[in-house]
């Protein structure tokens, strides 16, 4: 069956959807803004029931998840259970949305997991994170206390790890009852204790395919690997430009191989080393690495790539693509071996997912 990849890209202002043209591969034909221009932090595809959903807030109505059961051309959108109780501040905003063994699960702000059973209609709060006893000392990183990045063991409905900036690496066991924090041997530089427990700025982490019990995270203070399902992290700073990047994705197949876009440091403009735009890979889990560059600027770009920014598709060879918080829009459809812009002066790029579906 001959298949086509939609990039779902979520922005400042609005939802976007780039489709590939008919004629060429630099030809991609750019849909939106959708969702009402609302901010959006992440939208998605759920393969298993072809919807798509974008999470994000409005300053006045606050935190939604949007659904479009057409590949983007209708939305609906819902806020039902999105909150603490009436006693707590309302949600800002959700992060991240995961779809996972039937159900959807939404990382939002402030910290928290919510879940819904219902396709998005309704949510309710997986209460067991906050419930953990290191809640009352989280602090929020420089993009706020947020719950970014869900992910759910592909195997066992009931295994999930979540990231908070700047608190870390939580992972479940039981549904959601029960956390742990697993943080042992990440680095806090800016704290007077460097390996606390908790206090840690992750700013991604991706699953291994294949060995789920393997986990690679960039962090505000280095590069990392786990082997022990996130109990344990080693440190792959060495062969990198920085120890300061947002994203971080998985071959589609490989567990030895990620992609991360190294930043020049959290106090040093946060933009790519010397204006030379790189995505950086391993092929061996973190022990070399080099940088993937023909096609990408070299030359005064001083831009920046968000947590979500990066996303790779599932084809054979597999396309990997990545947004800017300028507004650019790259892809490479040969595993990074050759870059073209493929869109232009959008909004700041928070996000960008795949989605491949029938031609």
């Amino acid at each position: 069956m001959d298949e086509r990849v939609l990039l779902l890209v979520g922005t400042k202002k609005g939802a976007f959807i780039l489709e590939e043209g008919a004629g060429t591969s630099d030809a991609w034909q750019v849909r939106g803004p959708l969702c009402e221009g609302w901010p959006i932090n992440h939208i998605c595809h759920d393969p298993a029931t072809g919807a798509v959903y974008a999470g994000g807030g409005n300053p006045w109505f606050g935190a939604a998840v949007w659904r479009s059961d057409d590949l983007g051309e209708t939305w609906t959108h819902s806020s039902a259970g999105l909150n603490y109780g009436p006693d707590e501040a309302p949600l800002r905003s959700v992060w991240h949305i995961t779809p996972a063994h039937g159900a959807l699960y939404a990382g939002v702000e402030p910290a928290g997991l919510f879940r819904s059973g219902d396709g998005g209609a309704t949510w309710s709060h997986v209460s067991g994170l906050r419930d953990h006893p290191t809640r009352p000392g989280w602090q929020p990183g420089n993009g706020g206390l947020i719950c970014h990045t869900v992910l759910a063991h592909p195997e066992h409905p009931d295994r999930m790890w979540v990231g908070i900036s700047s608190v870390g690496c939580f992972a479940t066991e039981d549904g959601g009852a029960t956390w742990e924090a697993r943080n042992r041997g990440v680095r806090a530089d800016y704290m007077p204790e460097k390996y606390p427990e908790t206090g840690q700025c992750v700013h991604k982490m991706a699953l291994a395919p294949g060995m789920p019990d393997r986990l690679y995270q960039q962090n505000h203070c280095g590069t990392y690997r786990s082997d022990d399902a996130g109990k344990s992290w080693l440190c792959l700073d060495d062969g990198l430009p920085s120890t300061f990047g947002f994203p971080m994705v998985a071959h589609p197949r490989d567990p030895e191989t990620v992609f991360s876009i190294p930043l020049n440091g959290a106090e040093q403009g946060r933009f790519v080393p010397d204006g030379r735009m790189a995505v950086w890979t391993t092929s061996d889990a973190g022990r070399t690495w080099r940088d993937l560059r023909d096609g990408l600027p070299q030359d005064g770009a001083y831009l920046g790539v968000l947590r979500e920014g990066m996303a790779v598709d599932t084809l054979d060879p597999f396309g990997i693509y990545f947004g800017t918080n300028t507004g650019q829009v790259f892809a490479s459809r040969d595993e990074g071996a050759h870059w073209s812009r493929i869109a232009d002066l959008l909004p700041p790029i928070y996000s960008v997912e795949t989605a491949v579906v029938p031609a």
